[in-house]
């Protein structure tokens, strides 16, 4: 778990991240993540649209792990998009994790043409407040989810910070890799959320077989795919030894030819959710 991205701000951020999308307020997220900080990760990725930030607060509280070898991400849902709502909102956040800054603070979701005529403002205005509480020390580093190449490239018009990371549905079967190109040219990391295609992907035959050859499970074999393409992967799990299996990737490094077969895969195990048509 030694392996670190940099960010364009050079702060270090760990390679691999505990996703908590999904996982019940309550005694299984405060379990899930009081194992998986014990397990040995350090980055864990949440948001106020999931509902556990206060368990997951408490969780890193008996964790009794220093604040400071932890990475920490949140995000700013829809309906608190806006300069000050943002402000509010993260405000919220920091309150119910019981911390006193954040590693990382996205943006959850672009607004779209579909729901909004100014959504180019809205967005605009969104990351301002992300920009002025980057500068006031709040957070450590800021970004966006699910912003497409339309979306990024109407932001980085306006952005005097560009953002550090994309967090994006990524897994084999739908790389999207007109954004994750774009994300590229301009320094800007991309994580992959969902990258086991919310476990569409341990049953895919083409996988199936590629892990085999490597003694690993199909979910370690999608880590570590992601890893190789420069992505940073957030795999969910609340059972003790899934979590300790999707961290146990960097024993083994996926062939230049197994690559290109998965790369190469057809679109398969999407969540179907188009970030230009989502009406939430």
């Amino acid at each position: 778990m030694q392996e670190q991205f940099i960010l364009s701000n050079q702060l270090s951020i760990p390679s691999i991240g505990f996703g908590t999308w999904q996982t019940p307020n309550g005694d299984v997220a405060i379990s899930s993540v009081k194992y998986a900080i014990e397990s040995g990760y350090t980055h864990i990725d949440t948001a106020a649209i999931y509902g556990n930030e206060k368990s997951i607060g408490q969780a890193i509280k008996e964790s009794g792990v220093a604040r400071e070898k932890l990475f920490i991400t949140s995000k700013v849902w829809n309906s608190d998009r806006g300069y000050e709502s943002t402000k509010k909102a993260f405000a919220k956040t920091l309150s119910d994790l019981q911390l006193d800054y954040l590693d990382l603070y996205l943006i959850h979701w672009p607004a779209n043409s579909k729901q909004f005529t100014n959504w180019q403002s809205i967005n605009a205005e969104t990351w301002r407040a992300l920009e002025d509480l980057y500068k006031e020390g709040y957070i450590k580093a800021i970004g966006v989810s699910n912003f497409m190449v339309k979306h990024l490239q109407a932001l980085l018009k306006t952005a005097e910070i560009t953002p550090m990371v994309n967090q994006i549905e990524f897994h084999p079967g739908h790389r999207q890799a007109e954004v994750v190109e774009l994300c590229q040219q301009n320094n800007i990391l991309v994580q992959a959320w969902s990258p086991l295609g919310t476990g569409k992907m341990l049953t895919n035959s083409t996988l199936v077989q590629i892990a085999a050859k490597y003694n690993k499970s199909v979910a370690q074999l999608c880590v570590r795919w992601c890893l190789q393409n420069g992505t940073l992967p957030l795999p969910k799990s609340v059972t003790p030894n899934r979590i300790d299996e999707n961290k146990l990737v960097f024993d083994f490094e996926i062939s230049t030819a197994d690559m290109q077969t998965i790369n190469q895969m057809p679109y398969c195990g999407g969540s179907g959710l188009d970030p230009d048509q989502v009406d939430f």
